[in-house]
């Protein structure tokens, strides 16, 4: 199972994050077969919650493409709409993470991608929606599946919205 994540919290030409998360999984159908969308959920901003709340959700793909082919795909996506990677945690107009590809597992490459992602085990904003729409869904390191990891995150404040 190949699992992507996509979080917004900044307008961008006229479109508010719920619409930018779902065009942008629109975007990724172009080059993928889309299986299954979550819901989207809002969650505060983090680490400064003074920001913008983000809009979350979570897809499972299929597509030929390697690893590293679709982590380009998915940043050219986020190019797409306007994202300009600055300072870390900073509000964005779309994020865009490959959490999960098959059940390989792969320290950091040159373009930086590890597999499965290495914050997803702690972050309810993107355990929420994966548990949605694949909650056996199961870590390729630890073996927890998504329910689980979910049941052991802090989920205060995120939320479902449709």
């Amino acid at each position: 199972m190949i699992l992507i994540a996509a979080g917004s919290n900044l307008h961008f030409c006229g479109l508010d994050s719920q619409d930018i998360v779902l065009r942008a999984f629109h975007a990724l159908s172009r080059m993928s077969h889309l299986k299954i969308v979550s819901s989207l959920y809002e969650t505060p901003a983090w680490p400064d919650p003074a920001d913008p709340p983000f809009v979350n959700a979570a897809a499972a793909i299929e597509t030929d493409m390697r690893p590293e082919a679709l982590l380009a795909a998915l940043h050219a996506i986020e190019a797409g709409f306007g994202r300009r990677r600055s300072e870390r945690n900073a509000p964005r107009t779309l994020d865009l993470d490959l959490l999960a590809y098959h059940d390989i597992v792969q320290g950091e490459d040159e373009q930086g991608l590890v597999l499965p992602h290495p914050r997803l085990a702690n972050r309810a904003f993107v355990l929420a929606p994966l548990t949605e729409i694949a909650p056996d869904w199961r870590h390729p390191v630890t073996g927890e599946t998504a329910a689980a990891l979910l049941a052991g995150a802090d989920a205060a404040g995120v939320r479902k919205i449709t």
